[in-house]
């Protein structure tokens, strides 16, 4: 006779999930590599390595999503889990940008004798902010104030307004990042360029890969929780 499960945790069984994103990483950061030294076969392992990431994204999301409806595993004990790990995450990101913050602002403050004592340094373009980047701020925190909608509506019992409001986040996310890529294909300097490019794409880039991955449904685990605690994840 089996015993019953005493407990509100849950045990997850196996998974090759785990494994199969750190090999995507891994040919991903190696094929990023090997790609931007223009090595042979960089650009199909970068490919390859990101196919895979994506991949073991939706299947992975698509276990938990099981777990925690169908088979009824996210307990009120469970949902604190993703809720305190979120707060480590975002406080690893916040630490991420202040160190690109920091390598601009020592080198623009202080500019050395390297990049010719001037800031931006000679004979890089740079972007003008009047366009994009203040077209894209409005545009970001729209897509901030989407999302917030989308939570209370969920709070609040209400579907409708919960998935119009997912739908309008996405939507403005995309179109930030089409703005985004539009900027860099625009850009009259590469991330090769000193390190005025170098900061530019890094700092940048990153905060255009947090759009992308948080805006999505289901992507943060508090979000995930509690959209399947509403019903909407059998809808997504």
């Amino acid at each position: 006779m089996i015993e019953s499960q005493r407990h509100s945790y849950h045990l997850v069984d196996p998974s090759p999930w785990p494994i199969s994103g750190s090999l995507g990483t891994l040919a991903t950061t190696v094929g990023g590599v090997m790609y931007m030294h223009s090595f042979q076969g960089g650009a199909t392992l970068l490919s390859l390595g990101l196919i895979f990431i994506l991949y073991t994204m939706f299947v992975w999301w698509r276990d938990v999503l099981r777990e925690s409806t169908l088979e009824g595993h996210h307990t009120k004990v469970v949902q604190l889990g993703p809720r305190y790990g979120s707060i480590p995450f975002i406080v690893s990101e916040v630490m991420f940008l202040l160190a690109y913050f920091r390598a601009s602002s020592h080198s623009s403050l202080a500019p050395t004798v390297e990049i010719g004592g001037i800031w931006p340094p000679k004979g890089i373009g740079v972007l003008d902010p009047r366009e994009i980047p203040f077209l894209n701020t409005p545009i970001l925190l729209s897509s901030g104030a989407a999302v917030t909608w989308a939570h209370h509506a969920i709070l609040a019992g209400k579907e409708k307004r919960a998935v119009y409001a997912l739908v309008a986040t996405v939507s403005l996310a995309l179109v930030i990042t089409g703005f985004q890529g539009m900027e860099y294909y625009q850009a009259p300097f590469t991330i090769s360029d000193s390190i005025y490019g170098s900061t530019f794409f890094l700092a940048t880039g990153f905060h255009g890969f947090h759009v992308i991955i948080d805006e999505v449904p289901g992507s943060n685990p508090c979000h995930e929780v509690q959209l399947c605690n509403f019903g909407i994840c059998q809808l997504s």
